[in-house]
């Protein structure tokens, strides 16, 4: 049973019309890349996948067990966001607030969980620094700790290695890459079709033409 399907979605604000007619899914463990250029919707499916933005017209169905607020999400990084005054705890744990349900704080078991996120993502070093003090790449591990402390099922990555340099950037491709490994579905954004091709199982090009498909038949285009 797929985790998420997607059926004749049309995608857009107000009356304007981004994507159209848009049919995938994506079972337990699977690593789609979405790719395409430009303003072709990339970034509004994944807001309209995670609840931000409704759909204009179609339907988004969860099965196997997921449930909306189980889904981990790291965005684009704002300026603003980079230079955010809080400890790499302390944004590591507000992963934990759709666990909390009506509870004004976070209990033993969340801040063993944010703990464990921390030293899973390599940076236990880190825990008491402040974000803004740190590199790119330190913050996209920081963000991803945060993104896993929502779900141990599926998470959605937009453009996860922008403006990383390249050693950063494969070592976070690898990063994502294992947590495919250990069951997690993978749902990521990229504008690099190469690092899809090598990392993906399945491919969702978007833009004038559609393709949704194993990669190896994306090759084949």
């Amino acid at each position: 049973m797929a985790q998420l399907t997607c059926e004749n979605l049309t995608l857009g604000y107000a009356s304007n019309i981004i994507l159209k007619d848009l049919n995938f899914q994506v079972n337990k463990g699977d690593y789609l890349c979405i790719v395409g250029e430009n303003g072709s919707g990339k970034t509004t499916l994944m807001k309209t996948l995670l609840r931000l933005i409704k759909p204009i017209s179609g339907k988004i169905t969860f099965g196997d067990g997921l449930i909306q607020d189980e889904i981990g999400y790291l965005p684009q990084q704002t300026d603003v966001q980079k230079d955010f005054p809080a400890s790499v705890y302390e944004i590591v744990l507000s992963g934990c607030q759709s666990r909390c349900g009506k509870r004004p704080f976070y209990n033993k078991k969340e801040k063993q969980l944010a703990l464990a996120n921390i030293e899973k993502m390599g940076i236990s070093h880190l825990t008491k620094r402040c974000y803004r003090e740190l590199s790119g790449g330190q913050q996209q591990r920081v963000l991803l700790a945060r993104a896993l402390c929502a779900t141990q099922k599926m998470l959605l990555l937009d453009e996860p290695v922008s403006a990383l340099d390249p050693d950063v950037t494969e070592e976070m491709y690898a990063l994502i890459k294992s947590l495919n490994e250990e069951g997690i579905t993978i749902i990521m954004i990229s504008h690099d079709v190469q690092a899809a091709l090598n990392y993906a199982t399945h491919i969702l090009h978007i833009g004038e033409n559609i393709f949704f498909g194993k990669k190896e038949d994306y090759k084949q285009l």
